[in-house]
Order: C-alpha cells, then sequence, then structure tokens
C-alpha cells in the first residue's frame, strides 16, 4: 500500500518527525509513505543547506500537497481512511520481540505484571538512524535537565547513539549532551550500535530473561544483544530517559512521582524541543574519502584467509529445468522477519564475506517440521533437527534446489540484502508465502529467486515436509500470470496449486539474468554484431 497522510495535523510535525513516521511505514508493508509538503519541510531543507530546493519545493507546492476535493472527501479517493486525533494520543510503548505490539504506556505496567516481565529496567538507549533528530535530542535533554535540577540520575544504565556527526556536533555545542551526561549516560559512537546488535553489553554473556527499553525502530527477538531473552520495548526517546531515571518498566511520568533524595515527590513536566537549532547545524564531512576519477585504477586486494572480505561470484541463472522437485528446506510459522532469516548482531563482520554470513540463514526461524528454532529434517537421509545452513548447504552440494514456505508478512524488518543474497547463495530457488513485505520482496527479485504468493492462502497448509514442489510455467513467465505448483506428497498423490507474482517485464529480465546485477553487467558489455 501508499500511506499518505493529510490534515491538519501533518502541520503539527516537524521535518524529521514526519521522516520517523515514514520510516516505519516499512513495518506495516508500505511501499511509500507521503506527508504534505510544509513550510516544517522547507525550514529543513534550508537548515541543512538546500535552499535551492526549498525555494524550488515551494513554487511547486500546489502539486506536493492534497488536491482540495481530496481533503473534502477523502473517502471518494482512497482504499481506507485511518483517522488519527494526535491531541488525543497519549505516550505509547511498543514490545516486546516486535513493533506491532503497541500499547498506551499507562497501561504497561498492569501487562508486565500479568505477563510476569521483570519491572526492572536493566538498559535504557536512545539514538541510532532513528528518534535521534536535534528535535528528539533536545526533548530527551529537558527531562534529563529536569531530573538533574532534583539531584536525581538514571538508576538504569542509559546510553546515547547520537544518530549523525551533524546532529552529535550542535548537541555538544548546544548543551544537549551535557544535560544527559549530568543525570549518568554514556555517550557511544555515531553508528548503528546495539539498534543492530553491535553492542559489547556488560554483563551481555547471561541469558537471564530481562528488559530493556530504546527509541530504536525494530526490537525483534534478540536483535540488540543477541540474547532472545532480553524483553525489548520502544517509546520515544523522552519516555526511554525518563523510564531510565525511575529505572522500572511500569513507570508514566504523566501520573507517577519520582522521590528525590531528601524524598519529596517530582513530577516531569512534559518535555520541549525546538525542531531545528538555532545557531544552525555544522557538517565536516570528516572521514569521507571521495571516489576516484578513473575506478579502474583501483585494484582491491583481499587477503585468502579473510573471514571479513570475499569477492562475489555471480549467481548463474535458475533454468526452467531446476525448478522441478523442490524439497522443501522450512516452512515458517508466525514472524519471519529478516532478523530471523540473517541475524544482525556479531554477524555483521561478515557482511563482506557471503559464504561466511550465510553461516546464519534462517538460524533465527521457527520451522514448523522441527522442534529446534533454526533446524530443519534431511528429506534425502532422514537425519532431524539439522542447522538449516548446515541442511542448505548440503542439498546444494548434492544438486538438489530447494524453497521456504513463509506466512504472511515475510520479510518484515530491516531491508538487509544478505536476507536474499544468502538464501540464493546456499541453493534456494524460490520463495512461497502469504504475503511478503515489500523491500524482502524486491530483494530477493534482485536476487534472481521467485518470490510466490498463494493465491489461496489456504494451500499453505497443505504442504508437508517431505513435499516435492515443481515450479510450472516459467519458461513462459510474463508479468500478472499465475504460475501453477505441483507438489508430490510422500504417499505419490499429487496437487496442484495457483501462485501469483509481482515481477515486471524489467524484474523478468533480472531472473532470466541470474540476478539484477548480472542484468546491468551485461547491459554494460558491447554487444556483438554479425557481419
Amino acid at each position: 500500500a501508499i500511506v499518505e497522510y493529510f490534515g491538519p495535523g501533518t502541520e503539527t510535525i516537524s521535518a524529521t518527525g514526519k521522516g520517523t513516521i515514514c520510516n516505519m511505514g516499512a513495518e506495516h508493508g508500505a511501499t511509500c509513505s507521503l506527508f504534505p509538503f510544509d513550510e516544517a519541510m522547507a525550514r529543513y531543507l534550508e537548515a541543512t543547506g538546500r535552499a535551492e530546493i526549498a525555494d524550488l519545493a515551494r513554487q511547486h507546492a500546489s502539486h506536493l500537497v492534497s488536491d482540495a476535493e481530496v481533503e473534502a472527501n477523502p473517502e471518494d479517493f482512497y482504499d481506507q481512511i485511518i483517522d488519527i486525533d494526535l491531541s488525543s494520543l497519549s505516550p505509547m510503548v511498543v514490545g516486546p520481540h516486535s513493533p506491532d505490539r503497541a500499547r498506551r504506556l499507562v497501561d504497561l505496567g498492569d501487562e508486565a505484571h500479568a505477563e510476569n516481565w521483570p519491572e526492572e529496567l536493566s538498559a535504557a538507549l536512545i539514538g541510532s538512524c532513528t528518534n535521534s533528530s536535534y528535535e528528539d535530542m533536545d526533548r530527551a535533554a529537558s527531562v534529563a535537565q529536569q531530573a538533574a535540577a532534583r539531584g536525581l540520575k538514571a538508576k538504569t544504565p542509559l546510553y546515547v547513539t547520537p544518530g549523525s556527526d551533524a546532529v552529535d556536533q550542535p548537541i555538544r555545542r548546544d548543551g544537549q549532551m551535557d544535560a544527559l551526561e549530568a543525570i549518568g549516560a554514556t555517550v557511544l559512537a555515531n553508528a548503528c550500535g546495539p539498534c543492530i546488535g553491535q553492542w559489547d553489553r556488560q554483563g551481555g554473556k547471561s541469558k537471564d530473561t530481562n528488559a530493556i527499553v530504546t527509541s530504536f525502530n525494530r526490537n525483534f527477538s534478540g536483535r540488540n544483544d543477541g540474547n532472545h531473552s532480553t524483553l525489548a520495548f520502544i517509546a520515544s526517546p523522552e519516555i526511554v530517559v525518563a523510564l531510565s531515571i525511575a529505572g522500572r518498566l511500569d513507570f508514566d511520568p504523566t501520573r507517577d512521582p519520582l522521590l528525590d533524595e531528601e524524598g519529596n515527590q517530582v513530577m516531569l513536566k512534559p518535555p520541549v524541543g525546538e525542531a531545528l537549532p538555532e545557531q544552525s547545524f555544522l557538517f565536516t564531512g570528516k572521514g569521507f574519502v571521495s571516489p576516484p576519477k578513473d575506478p579502474s585504477t583501483v585494484a582491491v586486494d583481499i587477503r585468502e584467509d579473510s573471514e571479513r572480505l570475499q569477492k562475489l561470484t555471480p549467481f548463474q541463472p535458475i533454468a526452467p529445468d531446476e525448478l522441478s522437485n523442490l524439497v522443501i528446506l522450512a516452512k515458517v510459522k508466525g514472524k519471519c522477519t529478516t532478523d530471523h532469516i540473517s541475524p544482525a548482531g556479531p554477524w555483521l563482520r561478515y557482511r563482506g564475506h557471503l559464504e561466511k554470513i550465510s553461516d546464519n540463514a534462517y538460524t533465527g526461524a521457527a520451522n514448523l517440521f522441527s522442534e529446534a528454532l533454526g533446524t530443519g529434517n534431511h528429506v534425502l537421509t532422514g537425519e532431524t533437527g539439522i542447522p538449516l545452513p548446515e541442511l542448505a548447504k548440503d542439498y546444494r552440494a548434492q544438486g538438489v534446489g530447494w524453497v521456504v514456505i513463509g506466512d504472511t508478512n515475510y520479510g518484515e524488518g530491516s531491508s538487509r540484502e544478505h536476507a536474499a543474497m544468502s538464501p540464493r547463495f546456499l541453493g534456494c530457488r524460490a520463495v512461497l508465502v502469504r504475503s511478503f513485505a515489500r523491500i524482502a520482496e524486491a530483494n530477493l527479485k534482485k536476487q534472481g529467486i521467485l518470490p510466490l504468493t498463494f493465491s489461496d492462502a489456504g494451500s499453505w497448509d497443505n504442504l508437508q515436509a517431505e513435499d516435492r514442489l515443481t515450479i510450472n510455467g516459467v519458461d513462459h513467465l510474463t508479468p500478472a500470470t499465475p504460475l501453477t505448483v505441483t507438489a508430490c506428497h510422500a504417499d505419490g498423490n499429487e496437487e496442484s496449486f495457483e501462485c501469483q507474482h509481482t515481477l515486471s517485464e524489467l524484474e523478468i529480465e533480472w531472473f532470466r539474468a541470474g540476478s539484477a546485477l548480472n542484468y546491468l553487467r551485461d547491459q554494460d558489455q558491447p554487444q556483438a554484431t554479425a557481419s
């Protein structure tokens, strides 16, 4: 879907606030998220050195907002209308293990008690790429300043990751960083850090159940510290800071007081924050190395024993006859996010080494055909409980193609290409699901894997562990034309079902070339001509 925001409430949200909302559109499967152009966007463009774009946008502003008839009668133009009254919203918190599990902060304490979740927080983190704008940091600092004025410090370890150098420098100059450090915050590098598991967490080797709260954009199981017993919740930066001061999950600053050193009750006031720094942003470009004008002069030398880097070998096209008699590597019920397909954390040091990072493929997936997480059963040998990467490699070595069966919103989460590259490297031919997250589907197309959706979602239920699948009609693949999949069951019976695809003519060319990169390379090659 395309999600378009409109109405008077949009004018009350800063440009960076709108950006965060659009960033999170991926979580509900949005192809695109749109806000109408307004002066908040223009001011942001000017403050970030793009005044000429702001002027251009102002000249064409009438084309960058909803038409008057759409504003007047939106139900005539949209498939679905969702009304959000911003003035009635109260602080929210989501989690654990999903950004979809939401409730009002005021209700979290009762739910935590009912679920037997730890109510004492073990860590609080703000920043990373989401919710770390100047405005976010200013609001977080506003809470910290109130606490510091009453002699309060964070009871929970508080970590701050500025979203970029362009934010880090102004908040150091303007005092927000000082305010956060005054209550005991630790400042981390301007990088993804704990958001994607790059967190050398003190005591992180413990697998004890614990609760953390962050302002990051995703909180899938094991994502932040590699511990699947860590219950990660997400809230706004100012709420995260307030919770760190209280040290508890069941604290609501809109109604609950804190106690200062003298035992007096202290109520935190709603924070304030400026959308843009008064003295402008600071841009240094430090660390940027411009590419050479002639790239052919650059040679990339990689150690033969490197586990960090590996030259890529182009994927070979999947021929139609390689789409028959396929085994099912795994049938995943429920969530199969990019963190289930290609977990982050310590694995990210192998991002440049496809063979090495593929050892994590589907290790977080709950295979319906196997008891342990990330394992499967060998259709050829009958061996059970094999780690899915090892199983996939053995199928590949024996020339046996395989597929993965997914549930709804397959591939939700960060748009990590390895969630498509690793399965392709290990021999995946197709992914059949009830529905895809858009970016995950696009990445599969780019790597030459067929992304198929059951025409009848009920067909999902009929697939069994030892089935052999044949995908018919790929040699005549055309846009919007369904494909028929035949499943041969272990008892010899066969049944066929229909699958849809969204491949365009160009994307079909990617598939026939073996990948989008192969297609682009071929387009760049001089074409031989017959004389």
